[in-house]
């Protein structure tokens, strides 16, 4: 049986409560994946899968239906502490090529320096699949500037989720997902 994924779509999400797992529940529900049976997997995009809207892609799927997801999470229970989590994308330019997920979660990273992370991370792991040479010193907008003007790397994005951890101590999560739709 092959399981190839078609389509995508991203989303994120933030719970809070006083335990850590009905947390991890309000973020998924916020992120409106939590009533799928959610299978972690690595970091490949499948050739040919199409990025869609987080409305169109949940169309496709049912009530305790096994989603396979590139997710990255993080929670916290003390006061005022910045989490986030992210997920990167990088599509190739010839989409009979597969591209790459990353994911990242951090304490103390902004929202925009976690965006731009873990699309450098997935751009990164993308451009050495395709053979491209690039100074891994280098800033992201340097990096980016090559690979465009190699023509094989299409387009990055990614989706994050940041959150200060409540002030009353109840446990704060923060999810960010990638969500594979198989029919």
């Amino acid at each position: 049986m092959v399981i190839l994924p078609k389509k995508i779509f991203l989303t994120k999400g933030v719970g809070k409560h006083k335990e850590q797992l009905s947390s991890f529940e309000l973020a998924l529900r916020s992120a409106g994946i939590a009533r799928f049976n959610l299978v972690s997997v690595s970091s490949i995009f499948p050739p040919k899968c199409k990025i869609i809207s987080k409305q169109e892609g949940l169309t496709y799927l049912y009530d305790g239906q096994v989603v396979f997801c590139v997710m990255a999470r993080a929670a916290t229970n003390e006061p005022n502490r910045l989490i986030s989590s992210s997920v990167g994308l990088a599509v190739p330019q010839d989409r009979r090529q597969f591209g790459y997920l990353s994911e990242h979660h951090d304490y103390g990273m902004t929202e925009k320096k976690a965006s731009d992370y873990v699309e450098d991370l997935a751009a990164e792991m993308l451009a050495t699949t395709l053979g491209l040479e690039f100074d891994p010193n280098k800033g992201y907008d340097e990096k980016r500037e090559i690979w465009k003007i190699s023509g094989k790397i299409v387009r990055t994005r990614s989706i994050t989720q940041s959150a200060e951890g409540d002030k009353n101590g109840l446990w704060t999560t923060v999810v960010a997902a990638g969500i594979f739709i198989t029919e």
